[in-house]
């Protein structure tokens, strides 16, 4: 049995968005934010469905103005998803969708004016029951921190921060979770590791602006799995130029490389060589396409040699070693052999018996380790 590191995470204070629990014991939840034009209803509906398909645990639309706001409240009945809607400036937009049925507001209280306004929003959040998300991004800081540091750091940011808490601590008014984000790895891990010792409400992770679906991904996995591994964080957003839908996998896949959530294929691939007996990466790019829809958490490891495979394949549900001939191993014992030309099918096949027995079992929360070697 492999030892596996236990994270203590940062106790935070627990908020509702929609039915999904943030913060306190509750998972790290996935978001992601969609990128159609919000009045263009059937698109943004079509995204977010695919999202909630993906796993997303929450979905966040812009909503730059009243006819965005208008849209909104057609797409809040079309998906069943938590929806966050992003508002900047425009108090009023606010108050209408949380009149619309949203979930949670992003709103900076600083940037909405006069305090009457403000007042308003968080009224009106409040009688709605709507938390609030505060956003503090490097490259929006304010003129007057710009100047005072020279230039963002983390110190700015977690100055930032604490004037938009502020002002909702004056208007008692604390269920809100927070963001501090920059492109800039380091500079992201320590403005969260300063904010975290302050405040007890839950926050939200994620690097800005990270670039491209590769190095998005790798930049993303290295800021937030710092952060995750020290126990802070408790929802979290990867951010790439590349389709929202990658930005949940992605997402999911630093959850489950941390074993902090287990939820669909965890495909554990090796790189191949020339001792393999099968086409591994063809192997792993037809069970990722087949199984995109298994929601229940799998262990899947593709190794296509006899060196590691046998010790591999003993400690799972379902195992391939890879062989002359390949060799099936169900529930760690070996069952029967595999050509080459139905291994995908075979396998696809005994993966989805094993998702069916867990379901049988009615075990929701452990893994079945699923291991082609």
């Amino acid at each position: 049995m492999i030892s596996v590191h236990k994270i203590k995470r940062r106790k935070s204070r627990q908020i509702m968005v929609g039915d999904v629990a943030v913060g306190g014991d509750a998972p790290i939840s996935v978001q992601s934010m969609t990128n159609t034009d919000t009045c263009n209803v059937e698109a943004t509906v079509k995204q977010i469905q695919d999202l909630e398909n993906a796993g997303a645990d929450l979905v966040r639309v812009s909503v730059p103005t009243m006819d965005a706001a208008e849209a909104f409240g057609k797409i809040r009945q079309q998906v069943n998803v938590p929806l966050i809607s992003d508002i900047h400036f425009d108090y009023r937009i606010a108050l209408r969708v949380a009149e619309l049925g949203v979930d949670c507001l992003r709103i900076n209280p600083g940037n909405i004016g006069k305090e009457e306004r403000v007042r308003a929003v968080v009224d009106s959040a409040r009688d709605h029951g709507i938390p609030i998300r505060i956003g503090v991004n490097a490259g929006s800081l304010e003129k007057d921190l710009q100047k005072k540091y020279g230039e963002p750091n983390p110190e700015a940011l977690v100055e930032s921060a604490m004037r938009h808490i502020d002002i909702l601590d004056r208007l008692d008014f604390q269920d809100f979770k927070i963001s501090l984000k920059a492109s800039e790895i380091f500079m992201t891990v320590k403005a969260y590791r300063l904010l975290a010792d302050q405040i007890e409400q839950p926050l939200h992770l994620g690097i800005t602006e990270a670039g491209g679906a590769r190095s998005g991904a790798v930049k993303s996995s290295i800021g937030l799995g710092m952060l995750l591994a020290d126990g802070i964080g408790d929802t979290i957003r990867v951010s790439l130029a590349a389709d929202p839908v990658e930005e949940i996998k992605v997402g999911f896949d630093i959850l489950k490389s941390l074993h902090i959530r287990n939820k669909g294929i965890n495909l554990i691939a090796c790189p191949s060589c020339s001792r393999q007996n099968f086409d591994v990466i063809a192997t792993v790019n037809e069970l990722e396409s087949r199984l995109e829809d298994v929601q229940e958490a799998i262990d899947v490891a593709v190794i296509g040699c006899v060196v590691n495979g046998p010790g591999e394949a003993r400690e799972v549900s379902v195992g391939l070693t890879g062989g002359s001939p390949n060799l099936l191993y169900i529930d760690g014992k070996p069952s029967h052999k595999v050509d080459n030309e139905h291994l995908v099918d075979e396998l696809e096949k005994r993966i989805r018996e094993a998702v069916a027995r867990k379901k049988a079992q009615g075990d929701t929360d452990s893994s079945i380790k699923v291991n082609v070697s």
